[in-house]
Formats: structure tokens, C-alpha cells, sequence
């Protein structure tokens, strides 16, 4: 794309013109090749944030970075990445992350893709390496990873060249752009299943349509005071969107719903958030990674990953099983030392 066409863009977005999923796609392209001086990239990166991202325009900026980066074909048909969109400014701990060891436990396929901290103490990439986790992209270890483990786990920064590329303009900006919005979208392996967090019910239409228009098997979750993930500190949504076109060929009936749920609908008590605090330091974050893990946390901590964990499994499950007995299966996961045997087995392989 040639830089007078950058120019002819920027008018349409000052004209409130939307762009399209090619064009998106292009500019990204652009923006890895250095077509486009700082000045523009900033000026679409801020007429984009002031309007609003379309549906189009987000996926456009994901087919780019896909195409861009490094893929991470995995050997498995089913698996899952539970993710947040981050940015809810509570500073948990490691919920997905714990999550994705749990549902990997209970002997389901798991490639959770995260990063370094951007907003709390600790992010994936940092509880993940705090454990002795040596991160790569070499495609053999990958798969012996998630064959042997049921987890494989894909550090952003080895996969999504394109983010390099931005990175000095959004630290400058110092205010959220498109990129904040694509973390959740550009897992390298593409998996058909996702479990989604996200910070505001604005976040939860959005990614609704974008998953609609993948053709993948969605759960996307909320809680009503502000939390990027189930937080059982009162009512949360969710919003579930399965078909029979994920992972295998069967005629599976299409499963969907949106339902608020208070914690005691699913025999929870109301969490208090304190109890959610991933600490000070990411050696603490750490800790209560562990202590859940290993059955030794406190009641509240379990049970927020025992939540998420659990719609985690009903969509991998194309919503078979109701939700009180993915919670069984995700209880046992811990209760039975299953997902502790995973982490374990999982260091070995990785560090």
C-alpha cells in the first residue's frame, strides 16, 4: 500500500467512513514493511480509538498479524485457550492461566497464549517463566508439549512480529488502540475453542460478532462490576455461542445461551476481592498459582478458578454437559491431584 493511499485512508476515517477487513488486513501488512511514517500510524491509530473499531476492521488488523507471524500448527483437532482481554485494573492473580491447568487436568487439550504483564504485577508469560518455563516456537516441542501434558503454552512475543512494530507509538499514545483488542484474537495455533474474559458488556458484544464471523466455539464472560474473568464478587454474564463446526465432524445440535448468574446459582459464596489480589510482587502471584494448584488456597481463590475453569469445559463439551457438572470435573481436577500432576509434568517438558 503506497503512502498516498494511507492519506486517502486517513480522510475516509475523518469523513467517519469504516475501513474494510482488506484494507485493515493491508495496512497492518504496511506497517511491517515500514511503509508508513510514525505520524500516520499514530493519526489511524487515534481516528480508529475516537470512532470505535468495527467488527471488519478488527479482524482485518488479525488476518495481518496471523499472516505476518509465526504459526504454531499443533497436532490436535480440540483444544482451548482461556484468555481476558485484560486492562480491568484489579490485579488478580493468574485466574486463565490457573484455569488452563485445571481444564488440562481434567484431560482436555489446552494452548493457552499470553504475554508479560501489561496492567497487574503478573501476567502469563510471568507466572509461566517464574516456574522455570524456557519459552519457544520450535514446533516439535510444542506438540510433545501438548501431547504429553494436554498444555502447550505460547509466549506472544516469539509469534506476533507485527507488534514490534507499534510498540514505541502505543506506549507513547499512553491510551488503549486496536492492539488492546487483539491480544485474545492472534493465538498463533488459531484454536476453533475459546474461553473469553472480558472488562465491559461493550467488549462482550464486540467479540460476540467477531467469533460469529471466525465460525468458532465461544464462551465469553464478564463480571457486572468491572472484572475481565468470572470474579464471584457478585453477578456476572455470560455469553455462549457453540456449533458442530469445531474440532470434529458430527452433527453436534447448535448450543447458545446469555444468562446472568450470581454466584449461589452455581453454589458459590460471594468472593470478596480482596481474596482476588494476585499480591505485590510477581513471587506472590506465583504463590497463589501454586496454592490453588496444590489444593492449599483460600475457599475464594478455588472457587474463581473452579467457575472459569468450568465454562472452559462446557464449551470444549459443545455445552453436552451443564454447567454444575463441568464444575464437578473441574473440582476433581484439583481435588484428585490431576492438574498439580499436569503443572508438573508440564514444567519437565518445558524448562
Amino acid at each position: 500500500m503506497a503512502k498516498q493511499t494511507m492519506k486517502d485512508i486517513l480522510n475516509r476515517m475523518l469523513n467517519h467512513e469504516e475501513l474494510s477487513r482488506e484494507e485493515m488486513k493491508n495496512i497492518l501488512i504496511g506497517i511491517t514493511q515500514s511503509e508508513f511514517p510514525t505520524e500516520q500510524i499514530t493519526a489511524l491509530l487515534t481516528a480508529l480509538q475516537m470512532r470505535g473499531v468495527t467488527v471488519d476492521e478488527l479482524l482485518g488488523f488479525r488476518d495481518g498479524i496471523l499472516e505476518t507471524g509465526v504459526p504454531a500448527i499443533l497436532n490436535a483437532d480440540r483444544y482451548i485457550d482461556v484468555v481476558g482481554t485484560g486492562g480491568d485494573r484489579k490485579n488478580t492473580f493468574n485466574i486463565s492461566t490457573t484455569s488452563c491447568f485445571v481444564i488440562a487436568g481434567a484431560g482436555y487439550k489446552v494452548a493457552k497464549h499470553g504475554n508479560y504483564a501489561a496492567t497487574s504485577v503478573s501476567g502469563a508469560s510471568n507466572v509461566i517463566q517464574h516456574h522455570g518455563i524456557k519459552f519457544t516456537d520450535n514446533i516439535d516441542r510444542l506438540n510433545r508439549s501438548l501431547n504429553e501434558a494436554g498444555i502447550v503454552y505460547l509466549h506472544a512475543q516469539l509469534f506476533a512480529r507485527a507488534m514490534k512494530f507499534v510498540g514505541p507509538i502505543r506506549k507513547a499514545l499512553q491510551f488503549p488502540t486496536i492492539f488492546n483488542l487483539l491480544g485474545p484474537l492472534v493465538n498463533p495455533s488459531q484454536p476453533r475453542c475459546q474461553l473469553l474474559g472480558v472488562a465491559n458488556l461493550d467488549q462482550m458484544r464486540l467479540y460476540h460478532a467477531v467469533y460469529q464471523k471466525l465460525g468458532i466455539d465461544y464462551g465469553i464472560v464478564n463480571s457486572i462490576d468491572g472484572y475481565d474473568e468470572i470474579s464471584l464478587t457478585g453477578n456476572f454474564k455470560v455469553t455462549v455461542g457453540i456449533g458442530s463446526q469445531c474440532g470434529d465432524s458430527t452433527d453436534a445440535p447448535t448450543f447458545s445461551y446469555e444468562r446472568i448468574f450470581a454466584p449461589q446459582d452455581l453454589g458459590f459464596d460471594i468472593a470478596k476481592p480482596e481474596e482476588l489480589v494476585g499480591g505485590a510482587t510477581e513471587e506472590e502471584a506465583a504463590a497463589i498459582f501454586d496454592a490453588v494448584l496444590e489444593n492449599r488456597a483460600l475457599p475464594a481463590q478455588k472457587n474463581i478458578v473452579l467457575a472459569n475453569a468450568a465454562f472452559g469445559i462446557q464449551v470444549l463439551e459443545k455445552g453436552r454437559k451443564s454447567i454444575e457438572e463441568c464444575i464437578a470435573i473441574a473440582r476433581e481436577s484439583i481435588d484428585s491431584g490431576s492438574a498439580l500432576r499436569t503443572f508438573k509434568k508440564f514444567v519437565e517438558l518445558n524448562s
